[in-house]
């Protein structure tokens, strides 16, 4: 594993929400924030940012192709073949610097890093605008774009997606209009950063789920390639939380948002792009902890075909769109 390098930022490891860029909105709205710590050193929009790109961008690069793969598999209506991959890390997350000096994880104590259990898919589509397949455009409408609100499109048991907190004015005001920001990778462009809880309606017997993530997405380093990352954040101290302070059992619109949910957990890195044949690559990688009484060994059995029937989830849906013209070249 010559290529093999870790970051602390895409783990599967609560980032604290102290750990997160200054926002108006942070330091208004957390339960004493400056309780037994004294003042919070955030870390700067840029660094912050740029750093968890190029840890995501060099994992979607190196790393996955270190993965296991575990042949193809059909997901209709896509007319491409999915391949899905798998890797686990347990010692190496011992080598992780989690005091790395550009991005110190301060909030790290949250125990010992447990293993991490990777599933990715990859597939390949035509880039055109048909049956079963999508360009570059459509892709970027679908998973770059809104992001969360485009999951919860497709998705069907995502029933909400709360936006909690958003950095896209404070990007365009650091970084201009485009949101550009350089790079040891290359330049990312049109930058964008939230964070949302994304929640999942579960089968009859077992409580819905809630996904606290930080939502990074952007277009490069190259051309004609899209970044989407992912990361598990704690905001459960954060008053305008909905669902991770339990403020929805009381604040709920209908039934579904009053319910109780469990927090868990997941990180992803997104990254699709136009290879030299002129195909799309779509690869998407993924570890995740759903908590509850649920075993670990269980979650897996279930992994491996939801992160495949996303890629027909997301060609039948597309149709909607580009049928009503809303997706511009």
């Amino acid at each position: 594993m010559a290529d093999l390098k870790l970051g602390n930022y895409l783990r599967l490891r609560l980032l604290h929400i102290n750990e997160l860029p200054s926002h108006a909105g942070l330091e208004s709205s957390i339960e004493n924030p400056e309780a037994d710590q004294g003042p919070i050193d955030r870390p700067s929009l840029h660094v912050f940012i740029t750093s968890i790109l190029e840890e995501a961008y060099h994992f979607t690069k190196a790393n996955v192709s270190q993965f296991t793969s575990h042949g193809s598999k059909k997901s209709p209506p896509s007319t491409s073949p999915v391949e899905l991959l798998t890797q686990s890390y347990s010692r190496e997350l011992e080598h992780v610097s989690w005091q790395d000096p550009k991005l110190p994880r301060k909030w790290s104590g949250h125990g010992p890093a447990n293993a991490e259990h990777w599933f990715a898919r990859r597939s390949h589509h035509t880039n055109s605008s048909e049956e079963g397949t999508a360009t570059l455009s459509e892709f970027d409408y679908g998973t770059r774009r809104d992001h969360p609100e485009r999951e919860k499109d497709y998705t069907p048991d995502l029933y909400d997606c709360a936006e909690i907190l958003n950095y896209n004015d404070q990007i365009h005001e650091e970084f201009g209009f485009e949101g550009k920001l350089s790079s040891t990778s290359g330049e990312f462009t049109d930058v964008q950063m939230s964070v949302q809880e994304m929640c999942h309606q579960l089968p009859f017997g077992l409580y819905n789920r809630c996904f606290s993530v930080l939502v990074i997405t952007a277009k490069g380093p190259l051309q004609d390639e899209l970044l989407v990352v992912q990361l598990p954040v704690d905001i459960s101290s954060f008053t305008a939380a909905f669902y991770s302070n339990k403020r929805n059992l009381k604040e709920g619109k209908d039934k579904l948002q009053k319910k109780q949910v469990i927090l868990g957990m997941y990180v992803s890195v997104e990254r699709v792009r136009i290879l030299s044949d002129s195909n799309i690559e779509w690869l998407m990688a993924t570890a995740s902890d759903a908590k509850g009484w649920l075993p670990m060994w269980m979650q897996r059995l279930g992994v491996p075909g939801a992160v495949v029937k996303d890629v027909g989830l997301l060609m039948e849906w597309i149709k909607k769109p580009r049928q009503q013209g809303l997706i511009k070249d």
